[in-house]
């Protein structure tokens, strides 16, 4: 474990705001995407329910967070907000790491917001999905602003 980094737990607020960024960046992607398949389909809508379109969307989402946890740690959200996702022992996250981190994160959803309200109560501010997939969300080295808020 870097010594550097092992008492620099990411906050609540910090995480959500980093959530916020992702999933606004996320939707439009989603949104591109689905113009895109429209225009192919000559202007045909895709019927509510398709589950391929259910799997297309899941599939963008893995490829999406999986590529950055793998290149640096960082989703544009994560960056902004001076994030980065690790592995508990301080490395990089591999593709199967970032595999079992995604498929965890579904923890927040049953029920909702349970997995990620954890982090209140857990000593090292670890969601369920940090916790399933040995993960963890830390500061940066160049996060003294947000240690400084407290959060």
């Amino acid at each position: 474990m870097n010594p550097e980094h092992a008492h620099r737990p990411a906050g609540v607020a910090p995480r959500l705001a980093a959530m916020t960024y992702d999933w606004l960046l996320l939707a439009s992607i989603f949104f591109i995407l689905t113009l895109g398949l429209i225009l192919l389909r000559g202007g045909a809508a895709i019927a509510p329910g398709s589950w391929w379109y259910t799997a297309l969307l899941i599939s963008v989402s893995f490829i999406f967070y999986g590529w950055f946890w793998t290149h640096g740690g960082q989703t544009l959200g994560l960056r902004a907000w001076r994030l980065r996702v690790v592995r508990t022992d301080g490395g990089r996250l591999s593709w199967r790491d970032a595999t079992r981190r995604f498929a965890a994160a579904t923890t927040l959803l049953v029920p909702p917001g349970l997995g990620l309200a954890w982090m209140l109560i857990d000593p090292r501010k670890a969601c369920w999905h940090d916790l399933l997939s040995n993960t963890r969300i830390e500061r940066t080295a160049d996060s003294g602003r947000v240690a400084r808020d407290g959060s």
